[in-house]
């Protein structure tokens, strides 16, 4: 019989065993519980960053995620071998031999964690550090604890089963913090040195190398006597296990790091802002949140240049006017490679954080009133040999006072910006030196519709309905962007095609597969390719342009260059926009907020920032002319009618015309006429041939004459002793203001100061012209031009002249010629205040 005690045994050892069951899988379960899958990596990679970099592959910016850092992603093959060695040397020396633990690391850790009473030492692989890093949450990571630990083992085990080594390294290098907000190798050497990881050098990467122990302890920029000290234990690690020479040791630990002074730069920040605002329109769907490197076509150094010129046209402009300054706070710049439409410079403002100038709206894509700087287009409509009667630039146009009648039945008066008027004008000077009545009169021919048919063509999407303007469109009534603006000078830099602005030229993914490419540009012709050469001809003339910015002034460059410039009324707005054959650079200058400049124009305001900066970047640049195309003649022709040459005709000059738009008539201006030395008047049959002398005069028409007597100059009308017109009641008329004209009076000006300008036309000769308004005489004038001012007062008035001519004969302009008003009240300002004088 057995005793009871002997038979206890064996269910002692089941309850024994049954115990260690439970034990084992309350352990395990202890372990285990929510350990998350290997399958799961994926979804706990860092959130990669974009990375923009200039056409040159130069960093602008690292959109970052908001809750990480920079992180840029980049294969095994991209990364430098001594980085790859001097991680495993300082991490995990047998990485490539065990099975993602190290027992023996680990039981090191243990004994030395039970002897400090707490975890105080590590142990981990590379692999476990993957996945502490990569699969526990947050919180966990932190833990130091045996329990932690083990998990940890646990799933560095697994991935060393389901990854290769080089994939689990590539793991490492990609997403461990290397501090200061940088995730991987790529983004460390970014923002510590300012250059890719694949041009790492030995002494950099050992640097790299020991920052992922700790961080924040190795920061070169917060710490960089213990991130000298931690780089020199990496590269003695990498000699004592033979990754390199002695030698090699000795000159990286002597070399000199220089570190990045910026590790976080906004390069281009309008520009950087704006690519990233087209990449959800540009890639599918998710690809976004991927790691990507977008190519930009920004030239950074152009970029450099831009801004310099920007800030030193600033600063001088403050420094002048005694210290005054002429409130001018505010830039832009575009410049774009007429060829293919690539942005090469965007500056938006001279300092994106200025928020008291509101730095950070981007002028470059701001819509704004262009002034006179969109001419050029106004004169290439005109130039169109495939209309019926297409202009030449040897087109006469009279530039005297003229009113136009709105689609609205009221009055519009333009003047120069120099407040003068300077007669018979070719278009070739009109353009050129940017006069405004000879650009209204050529709109006017043109007309609006085909005038703003050939603003779409060409690229400007903002100008809507141009009888909304009217008229005043031609001096930049309109609002344009200075990026459209520039895009559309590009078809005339190109000899008529044109190009859409090109921003992004391309964008990779972490592993340098192609994405997206700029697609190649869709050549349409927007203008025959001799009329763009025209207005390019025109436009870098600079004896042309001498009369509206004289000889020598800060549009000529050393070499050719078509320029244009245009300032709106009260100095709101300035630019200048210009090219060569291989660049196009569009300059705004003013207030963001709209206030007025203070004595500042295109020429002094935006030409001097155009200047610096298209002679800076084309400087090493051979010097090109614009291609003439086929189909272009040269013929004489008169200077002042651009016809053909007479014998009486003083001046003449070469004009280049489109074949077919020759002139075939000759010159009528210049007259050669006899004239009675008694009377002053031609000369009849019955002159005595002593009292008979030949002169040569201008036959111009009868709008010139107010013109052409204030300058002395004598016309074949004074000659004749009688009106031009059949009716001898038009020999003397009120040409200033148009009837109808409403006016109104302000409050920010003195009443005294609000004057009206009254001026009568004489035809052949008056020894008196008095003027009246409303029945009462307001004044007499003996000589002309015969001009009268009268304040301004509320209500309706009428006006008309009355004169004597030289015969002693009466003639009035009738009785009454108006109405003048009527003038409105303070502060109300009627519909016809509408029209916006721009001056150019």
């Amino acid at each position: 019989m057995i005793p009871k005690t002997l038979r206890a045994i064996p269910s002692l050892w089941a309850l024994m065993l049954i115990a260690i069951l439970i034990l084992a899988i309350a352990v395990l379960y202890w372990l285990i519980a929510d350990l998350p899958s290997i399958d799961s990596l994926p979804d706990h990679l860092n959130i990669p960053s974009i990375r923009i970099t200039d056409r040159n592959g130069r960093t602008l910016y690292d959109a970052l995620d908001a809750n990480g850092g920079r992180h840029i992603v980049v294969p095994l093959d991209a990364i430098p071998i001594a980085l790859q060695q001097a991680t495993i040397a300082t991490e995990d020396h047998n990485f490539y031999h065990h099975p993602g633990v190290d027992l023996t690391g680990i039981l090191r850790a243990v004994w030395i964690n039970l002897r400090g009473g707490e975890t105080i030492a590590g142990g981990s692989t590379i692999t476990q550090q993957v996945a502490r890093n990569l699969l526990l949450d947050v919180d966990e990571r932190f833990e130091r604890t045996m329990r932690r630990k083990l998990r940890e083992s646990l799933l560095a085990w697994q991935l060393a089963r389901q990854y290769e080594r080089d994939e689990i390294l590539a793991l490492y290098l990609n997403q461990m913090n290397y501090g200061g907000m940088a995730y991987g190798v790529e983004a460390a050497a970014q923002t510590y040195f300012g250059k890719p990881a694949a041009e790492l050098d030995l002494a950099e990467s050992a640097l790299l190398a020991g920052l992922p122990q700790a961080p924040a302890l190795y920061n070169p920029y917060t710490d960089p006597e213990a991130a000298k000290a931690r780089q020199l234990i990496v590269l003695g690690l990498m000699a004592e296990q033979g990754y390199i020479s002695p030698e090699a040791r000795d000159l990286a630990e002597g070399e000199l790091l220089r570190f990045e002074s910026a590790p976080y730069p906004m390069e281009a920040s309008h520009f950087v802002l704006w690519v990233r605002a087209q990449l959800d329109a540009i890639l599918p769907p998710g690809v976004v949140s991927r790691s990507l490197v977008v190519r930009t076509s920004l030239n950074l150094d152009w970029q450099h240049h831009a801004e310099r010129a920007i800030q030193h046209q600033l600063e001088s402009l403050r420094d002048e006017l005694s210290g005054l300054g002429h409130n001018l706070n505010n830039a832009a710049l575009v410049a774009i490679d007429p060829a293919n439409g690539e942005i090469l410079a965007m500056v938006g403002s001279p300092d994106y954080f200025d928020e008291a100038h509101a730095g950070a709206i981007n002028m470059a894509l701001a819509l704004r009133q262009p002034g006179s700087a969109i001419k050029p287009l106004v004169y290439a409509a005109a130039l169109d040999p495939t209309q019926a009667q297409p202009w030449t630039a040897a087109t006469m146009i009279l530039d005297v006072s003229t009113t136009f009648i709105s689609g609205e039945g009221e009055p519009y008066t333009p003047v120069n910006y120099d407040s003068q008027q300077h007669g018979p004008v070719l278009v070739r000077q009109a353009l050129a030196s940017s006069l405004n009545i000879p650009a209204v009169i050529t709109l006017d021919h043109v007309g609006l519709d085909r005038f703003a048919s050939l603003a779409a063509k060409m690229g400007i999407s903002t100008l809507g309905d141009p009888h909304h303007y009217d008229l005043p469109i031609a001096l930049g009534g309109g609002e344009v962007s200075l990026l459209e603006l520039s895009s559309a000078f590009a078809a005339f830099a190109n000899g008529g095609w044109r190009v859409n602005p090109v921003s992004i030229l391309e964008i990779n993914d972490s592993q340098g597969d192609l994405l997206y490419s700029a697609p190649h540009p869709a050549l349409m012709r927007v203008i025959d390719a001799r009329v763009a050469w025209l207005i390019s001809d025109i436009l870098s003339d600079n004896a042309a342009r001498s009369l509206g910015f004289g000889a020598y002034s800060s549009l000529q460059i050393d070499r050719p260059a078509a320029v244009k410039t245009g300032t709106t009324s009260n100095f709101h707005d300035n630019w200048t926009v210009g090219y060569t054959p291989d660049l196009v650079v569009g300059v705004w200058a003013g207030n963001t907020s709209h206030e007025p400049m203070y004595e500042v124009s295109g020429l002094s305001g935006a030409a001097p920032i155009w200047h610096q900066f298209i002679r800076t970047v084309l400087e090493d640049s051979p010097e090109r002319s614009f291609a003439r195309p086929t189909g272009l003649s040269q013929v004489e022709v008169c200077a002042l009618s651009g016809l053909l040459p007479t014998d009486v005709c003083p001046y003449d000059r070469m004009e280049w015309f489109i074949d077919g738009t020759q002139p075939t008539q000759q010159d009528n201006l210049y007259r050669r006429v006899n004239v009675d030395t008694a009377s002053g008047l031609l000369a009849d049959a019955d002159t005595p041939s002593e009292r008979v002398i030949s002169r040569i005069v201008l036959d111009l028409p009868s709008d010139a004459e107010s013109w052409a007597s204030a300058q002395g100059i004598d016309l074949l009308l004074d000659l004749t002793g009688l009106p031009n017109a059949a009716n001898a009641q038009d020999a003397l008329r009120l040409v200033s203001p148009a009837a109808n004209t409403v006016y109104f009076i302000t409050a920010s000006l003195p009443r005294q100061a609000q004057r009206l300008h009254l001026e009568a036309l004489a035809q052949g000769g008056m020894q008196q012209v008095s003027c009246w308004l409303d029945g009462e005489l307001i004044g007499v004038s003996r000589a002309a031009p015969f001009e009268f001012w009268w304040p301004l007062q509320e209500g309706e008035h009428q006006a008309w002249v009355t004169g004597i001519s030289l015969g002693g004969v009466s003639h009035s302009s009738g009785e009454p010629c108006g109405p003048v008003g009527p003038s409105s009240p303070r502060g109300v300002r009627p519909r016809a205040a509408r029209w916006r004088r721009l001056r150019s």
